[in-house]
């Protein structure tokens, strides 16, 4: 997102100060986080492709998962919380830098776009192309979360933080409630916190992998840290309220990972295997993300943010705020490129793992994923640096 801030200062409890006509350029390290976590999305992207054969758990199974897919899902599970909470703190840049009305219409365009985009394109593209099934995902979810925060942006900006905290604190107390095809609640509550399958009257079937609800929480969290990245507060004291904010949430996950009563599925001793039991210390729900599962992604996300600043000369950090300045662009890119050489392997090779095309062991898929960092980069720079130049196009600063 296109977030520039404005050079009046903003207070935490002033989150609708009359924008100032003053800008200054994007935030760095926000690009930069938002970049590295586009090259890590790409790992679990192209397990997906060449190695979906191998089914993956959520949770991961502790007692048959293999050690390296669990790590790799592990780096791989900030992406989702850090990509929503920094469209949150993208919007509250980019709104005090626009009038209410500007940000408003810019949410629910930007939000109705996102939705058309997993629906019309990414589902029949990478993920029902076999099937008469849309799936919504991560962007689908992303535009619906746009959407809801468009309709509460007016709340003052403490009740905005109260009702995210209370979403993401409180949502597994409604894990229980389950409703079953054909009961009046059970479309809008798969929709919102129950991972199901809606079979629609006309031959499709909805897969709400990204039940919404979790993630609205978790985009007006972003939202509400909007104001440390004001121009009145010094670089130092946001990377100390940052430092504090992750720490405390790393803290707050053992504590309750610990305690194993709340938050998400409990993990269990395996006998004889202490990496085991690790792993099922670390295994936690992301559909839809339990409260476990955000405390640590998040917390990884804020001291990233922390790093990006402190090591901004480092010639990594503008090289991915670059890349991260086209996240949608390289969303759609990537998949396309992906689904386009999956097809072109399946055509010479053949179905070789039932009925699918996939490579026979997890080394191969870091093998892909290192050989395509470099030629999926270099047009997401070019598309990154044509968004930049040419901000007369307006339709570019939706991707």
């Amino acid at each position: 997102m296109g977030a520039t801030i404005a050079a009046t200062p903003m207070s935490i409890g002033n989150a609708s100060a009359t924008p100032a006509t003053a800008t200054r350029p994007r935030l760095q390290s926000i690009d930069a986080l938002r970049g590295l976590v586009m090259v890590v999305m790409l790992l679990d992207h192209v397990r997906e492709t060449w190695f979906v054969h191998v089914p993956v758990a959520d949770p991961i199974d502790a007692h048959t998962a293999p050690v390296a897919l669990l790590i790799a899902r592990l780096l791989v599970s900030i992406c989702a919380p850090v990509f929503v909470a920094l469209t949150g703190l993208g919007v509250y840049l980019y709104r005090a830098n626009h009038t209410l009305a500007e940000t408003t219409h810019y949410l629910l365009t930007r939000g109705l776009i996102l939705m058309a985009f997993d629906v019309l394109y990414l589902s029949e593209l990478y993920w029902g192309i076999t099937t008469p099934t849309l799936w919504l995902q991560v962007i689908w979810c992303i535009g619906v979360c746009m959407i809801v925060l468009a309709a509460l942006i007016r709340l003052p900006h403490r009740m905005l933080i109260a009702i995210g905290l209370v979403i993401v604190c409180g949502h597994n107390l409604l894990d229980p409630i389950r409703f079953q095809p054909g009961d009046p609640l059970f479309i809008p509550w798969a929709l919102l916190h129950q991972r199901d399958a809606i079979v629609l009257p006309i031959g499709l079937t909805l897969k709400t992998t990204y039940p919404v609800l979790a993630w609205i929480g978790v985009i007006l969290l972003g939202y509400g840290i909007g104001p440390w990245f004001g121009p009145s507060v010094d670089i130092r004291t946001r990377q100390r309220r940052l430092l504090r904010l992750g720490i405390a949430m790393l803290l707050a996950f053992v504590v309750l990972r610990g305690i194993n009563v709340y938050g998400d599925k409990p993990w269990f001793v395996v006998a004889d295997s202490p990496v085991r039991t690790v792993m099922s210390f670390l295994s936690m729900t992301k559909y839809p993300p339990s409260l476990l599962f955000l405390l640590p992604t998040l917390a990884a996300g804020v001291l990233l943010l922390v790093w990006c600043e402190r090591f901004r000369d480092l010639p990594v950090v503008p090289a991915l705020a670059v890349f991260g300045a086209a996240p949608m662009f390289f969303y759609l890119f990537h998949l396309t490129m992906l689904r386009i050489l999956y097809h072109v392997a399946l055509a010479m090779f053949g179905p070789n793992q039932g009925t699918v095309f996939g490579v026979g062991s997890y080394g191969w898929v870091l093998l892909w994923y290192v050989a395509l960092i470099v030629p999926l980069y270099v047009p997401t720079v070019w598309f990154s640096r044509l968004k930049k130049r040419r901000r007369d196009i307006a339709w570019l600063k939706y991707f």
